[in-house]
């Protein structure tokens, strides 16, 4: 039969239900922690993918600025220096 004393000695060794339902808040609270990241980083990634379309039409209009610039100065006689 058990005693007092070896009972005790169990409860020091294995976790009680407030142990099981601090270690139950603290996940609560890590995964909500987790979750706000995950948003927050869906968000960069969307902003990110918005600026490099963005980037990619910029790009290809300033190629294009870059090639009627000249050709414009040419046809209306002005020299462009370098």
């Amino acid at each position: 039969m058990l005693t007092d004393q070896d009972i005790d000695r169990l409860l020091a060794v294995f976790a009680t239900k407030q142990d099981l339902r601090r270690i139950e808040e603290q996940i609560q609270g890590l995964t909500e922690t987790v979750q706000g990241l995950v948003i927050s980083c869906d968000g960069m990634a969307k902003s990110i993918y918005e600026l490099r379309s963005e980037y990619v039409g910029i790009t290809y209009q300033l190629n294009r600025h870059e090639h009627w610039i000249p050709e414009i100065a040419e046809r209306s006689g002005v020299i462009l220096s370098v």
